[in-house]
């Protein structure tokens, strides 16, 4: 599955595709030190300031982690004429983020919240925002300027309601029934208990609790929630609703079976910034062409490194990758499966839908012959599962003195490549049972063989399968290596 991701992310700062972000934006401000004493004043601690920082927040936020991504990002939503705003927008012009559409206003301070830390931990946060509401005409201005915005026929609009009043229920409607009309898809992180707001959007992404809330659900009865869930998606028109739980991961609800991702991080330092984040990176899988599931396994893998961070960090393209690449290293090892793992992962391909193809085989001192050989047979359908003799079969076809390479080696060498999605030991004398237990759609093997000759062919067809005879590469083989290496 890595290989498929690295190969989408790769792509992102190819493409350039433009994702509009409308929302309340914020700034986040971090005052930095370390407590050693109470204060003689109260019993409150006293911080000794080393550091200030401050970032992009709430829907700016979530336009950052678009760009670090690699993909162009604009932004609509409202700052004031204050210091806080100044600031805000200068570190989204500063993050690449397109900023012509944003609003200014004179009728309330920009959203900011700032957060007194010791080492890692929160001591307190201090929030400055109006709780006046917007305006009629500060609506029509705000879909003036998405109306603008999507002439240009962005990739996908986001929805981030941070419920700071920018996205009422009339300014979400008229967004989502523009972009219906334009067909461009539109997602939303909620805010809430209402999410009639939200009916027609694509997708929304709301974190346990906001789902709970939402459906009148006992936070803790995860059953019952997700259930309600899946009403909730169909209620409002969904394509798909995703609830982020935290170290429990993700839960995708869409038109079949909830589908469960579990988290990936590493280490938990703040989940600040970690819903904007799925967002972001859930709408650069989608307008890159992955489905759901996989955007949100995506998604889910950009949250497991922000959380690793302290404070309000969008990802960034690099670690993204090299995030996948280093987990795919590991997954290598994975592919390599017993009978009861294999037929998991067969179920699972089944459900989405992936023509799944067998070979077998010794591979012995792997070489371009083999390699070649699999990738053909890869391109013959979606997965490729690759029955490998264990060391006692290869004996008994090839003699005593094979193999040269123990098996264990053999499937490790094998699992690494990107061909190969699975790879099982056999012990009998042929895959047969192999073949009875995964019922492949495609069965392979070269064209030193004819058809009647394939162990299994005949079984493949019976329940609608089918037999590929690939061409080998000639002049390669194991025997001429051994031959060659003895001379």
């Amino acid at each position: 599955m890595n290989a498929h991701l690295i190969d989408i992310v790769r792509q992102f700062s190819d493409a350039k595709k433009t994702v509009v972000v409308i929302g309340d934006v914020m700034l986040d401000r971090y005052l930095m030190g370390n407590v050693n004493r109470i204060s003689p004043e109260a019993p409150v601690p006293v911080v000794l300031l080393n550091r200030s920082e401050s970032r992009a927040g709430g829907a700016a936020n979530v336009a950052a982690n678009l760009s670090g991504l690699g993909l162009s990002a604009q932004i609509i939503g409202c700052i004031a004429h204050d210091d806080a705003g100044h600031a805000l927008k200068s570190l989204m012009n500063g993050a690449g983020i397109d900023t012509t559409h944003l609003m200014v206003s004179d009728k309330r301070p920009t959203v900011s919240k700032t957060r007194v830390m010791s080492g890692n931990q929160q001591i307190v946060r201090i929030d400055d925002e109006s709780a006046k509401s917007f305006s009629p005409e500060e609506t029509e201005l705000l879909l003036k300027q998405v109306t603008q915005a999507l002439h240009s026929k962005p990739a996908m609009v986001i929805l981030s309601d941070y419920d700071k009043g920018l996205l009422s229920s009339r300014a979400c409607q008229a967004i989502i029934t523009l972009c219906n009309d334009l067909r461009i898809p539109v997602i939303a992180d909620p805010k809430g208990r209402d999410y009639s707001k939200y009916h027609g959007a694509s997708a929304l992404t709301p974190n346990k609790k906001e789902t709970a809330e939402a459906c009148g659900v006992p936070l803790h009865e995860t059953e019952a929630l997700l259930q309600a869930a899946k009403g909730l998606k169909k209620e409002l028109a969904l394509n798909f609703l995703a609830v982020t739980r935290g170290e429990e991961g993700i839960s995708l609800i869409d038109d079949g079976e909830i589908q469960h991702i579990p988290a990936t991080a590493k280490q938990v330092f703040d989940v600040s910034g970690a819903g904007d984040t799925v967002i972001a990176t859930l709408a650069a899988g989608l307008v890159h062409g992955l489905n759901a599931h996989d955007a949100l396994q995506l998604a889910n893998i950009a949250a497991g490194i922000v959380v690793g961070k302290v404070g309000t960090v969008p990802v960034s393209h690099a670690e993204l990758l090299k995030t996948l690449i280093s987990e795919d290293g590991q997954s290598q090892v994975d592919k390599i499966c017993d009978r009861a793992q294999l037929l998991s992962l067969v179920n699972d391909w089944r459900e989405q839908g992936q023509k799944i193809v067998f070979t077998n085989g010794c591979f012995d001192l792997l070489h371009a012959g083999h390699v070649t050989y699999l990738e053909a047979a890869k391109k013959t359908g979606d997965k490729l599962i690759l029955g490998l003799n264990t060391d006692r079969s290869v004996s008994a076809l090839k003699g005593p003195t094979r193999p040269v390479v123990h098996e264990g080696d053999r499937a490790r060498v094998l699992a690494a490549l990107a061909s190969v999605d699975a790879v099982i030991l056999f012990d009998e004398d042929t895959p047969l049972a192999l073949i009875d237990l995964v019922r492949p759609d495609v069965i392979v093997k070269g064209d030193d063989y004819t058809e009647e000759q394939i162990v299994g062919g005949k079984e493949v067809k019976s329940w609608g399968g089918s037999v590929k005879l690939i061409p080998l590469v000639q002049g390669r083989s194991t025997s001429n290596i051994i031959k060659k290496l003895g001379t």
